[in-house]
């Protein structure tokens, strides 16, 4: 448990990191206290009100670039292990014992290694190449899965987001979202977040920059999937992202951010977007924190978002509280609305699961929530040859796609 006096550090740690002081935030989080209490100036307080009402303009232009590495399908070489300059990692604070635990299992210190895939693995039979995407806003390596039926037809693309101390090989290995790719005939991209920013590898869901439509991972994610879609000629209505614990928290931020580009979002054991702007909120947010839904109210309309959502949690999931799926749920329009339709079902052998449907006006699901009963922080129905996954469940990567190709923007 969090006592009393690690919350007051927790607090104002975190209202120090707004005010970009990050040697006191530190100092806080290390059981001290800064020598003086810095006021916070206009320029390094991050200003949720301008953000909250910004106005999201479509159809915007990307200026990028995509490179293609290697044609071949490939295992991600090793990373160094020591923390880039200027980062923080777990390692570096000496956090108390209740905090550093959390972080640890978040970013995968408990978590089972990695693992390549077989060399007696079957290999699917489409594309699997590796590439780089540049923008002025950043660049990002990135896998690429183009199916062996592509022929230059605008097929959909599903970009999916992995988890901390995952990588593009791991996810696709772990989901076998690939596999399904080859089935329905689906592009898919997995854009890769590097140590230099991050060094646990998580998406950044809990820096203020890093939620905003016009800067961070979001800017770069939307362009990435942009290029790829002009370089190939790709259905532009049919765009898709997903992702696991900090993807699907930034899989969700690019549902609220770029409504325009995505169709449909797959939130896997996440968070909602904008309730954590430093690490201290990220902790208090992963426990299932009661804090305000985005900058504003819980029921605030700004967070209402109409693209379609299908949301999986264990219910025993203790990194990311199961409570988070209710407060991701609650930032889609559709949650509001009465008559959602409730089945009990269970898996051969493994799970039994909720499964809660919103359905919109017309009659189509908009919404689905499943609760994975006795399960932890993995990927449901996911495959042992990749990290975080939980073979047990219901099969999340086959539901998520199913819920996906029901929707698509106008043309």
């Amino acid at each position: 448990m969090i006592d009393a006096t690690m919350t007051k550090r927790m607090e104002e740690a975190t209202r120090l990191t707004r005010a970009g002081k990050l040697q006191e935030a530190m100092a806080i989080l290390q059981g001290g206290s800064p020598d003086v209490r810095s006021a916070e100036t206009p320029d390094n307080s991050y200003q949720q009100s301008d953000y909250q009402h910004s106005s999201y303009q479509q159809g915007d232009t990307f200026d990028g670039t995509c490179e293609v590495i290697d044609e071949e399908a490939t295992v991600s070489k090793p990373e160094p292990s020591e923390s880039p300059t200027g980062t923080f990692s777990p390692g570096d604070i000496q956090m108390p014992a209740a905090w550093r635990d959390k972080w640890m299992k978040y970013r995968g210190g408990m978590a089972q290694a990695e693992q390549a895939p077989s060399p007696s693995e079957k290999p699917q039979p489409g594309a699997f190449t590796a590439g780089r995407f540049t923008h002025p806003v950043g660049s990002r390596d990135y896998k690429l899965y183009i199916p062996s039926g592509y022929h230059g037809q605008a097929l959909p693309l599903v970009v999916m987001l992995h988890g901390c101390t995952q990588n593009p090989d791991d996810f696709a290995a772990g989901t076998e979202m690939n596999r399904l790719a080859e089935e329905q005939l689906c592009c898919v991209l997995y854009p890769a977040q590097p140590m230099t920013a991050n060094s646990s590898k998580c998406w950044n869901w809990f820096k203020a920059e890093d939620q905003q439509r016009e800067g961070g991972e979001p800017t770069i994610i939307a362009a990435m999937a942009r290029q790829i879609i002009d370089t190939h000629g790709l259905d532009e209505t049919r765009v898709y992202v997903a992702g696991l614990s900090a993807g699907a928290a930034m899989a969700t931020t690019l549902a609220m951010t770029y409504p325009d580009l995505f169709a449909a979002v797959g939130v896997h054991s996440g968070l909602p977007h904008g309730v954590a702007q430093s690490l201290p909120d990220a902790l208090s947010a992963m426990q299932g924190g009661s804090g305000p839904l985005g900058g504003g109210k819980a029921k605030d309309t700004r967070w209402a978002s109409d693209v379609p959502v299908i949301i999986f949690h264990g219910d025993r999931d203790t990194t990311v509280h199961p409570s988070n799926a209710e407060r991701v749920a609650a930032q889609y329009r559709q949650s509001r609305q009465a008559g959602a339709a409730v089945e009990q079902g269970k898996v051969a052998n493994g799970h039994s699961y909720t499964r809660t449907t919103h359905h919109n006006e017309k009659g189509k699901s908009h919404m689905e929530q499943w609760r994975i009963h006795g399960a932890g922080h993995a990927w449901s129905g996911g495959s042992a040859k990749g990290s975080y996954t939980d073979p047990k469940g219901p099969d999340a990567t086959q539901e998520m796609l199913r819920f996906f190709l029901q929707h698509q923007h106008a043309g």
